[in-house]
């Protein structure tokens, strides 16, 4: 990511599960991509459906939730590995994105949110006269 990166890293994980807010809260992976426009976050989270998605801007914060619901199965499990818990992830973001144009999806486990620049804050080409 660039030195200029408008979005600071607030906590670190490897995606194992932590014991944290009343049960388990696992730190999803994250990617950050960064456009002349926007900066563009991208978050695997598993087994989380979009209306389990809690995504909020707070104080300068975008707070990143998703709950896992327990799976109701009628048999017994042969192999169990998938945990049930929660994603929370916190990211500082800085005054060059506008807050108020933030967007977000869900799709296929993976959370993609849209920070826009503040147009101030984005590149643009000077004409250079004769």
């Amino acid at each position: 990511m660039p030195e200029t990166a408008n979005v600071t890293r607030r906590t670190a994980g490897n995606g194992r599960g932590e014991s944290t807010r009343g049960g388990y809260a696992f730190t999803p992976r994250v990617d950050i991509y960064e456009t002349d426009r926007e900066l563009l976050l991208y978050a695997e989270l598993p087994g989380v459906k979009p209306e389990d998605v809690d995504l909020h801007f707070e104080k300068g914060e975008l707070i990143l939730h998703g709950k896992i619901r327990p799976r109701e199965e009628k048999s017994a499990f042969w192999l169990q590995e998938y945990e049930v818990g929660d994603f929370y992830r916190v990211f500082t973001i800085h005054e060059s994105v506008d807050a108020t144009k933030i967007e977000a999806e869900c799709k296929n486990g993976v959370l993609t949110v849209h920070l826009p620049k503040v147009e101030a804050a984005r590149p643009r080409q000077i004409a250079v006269k004769a």
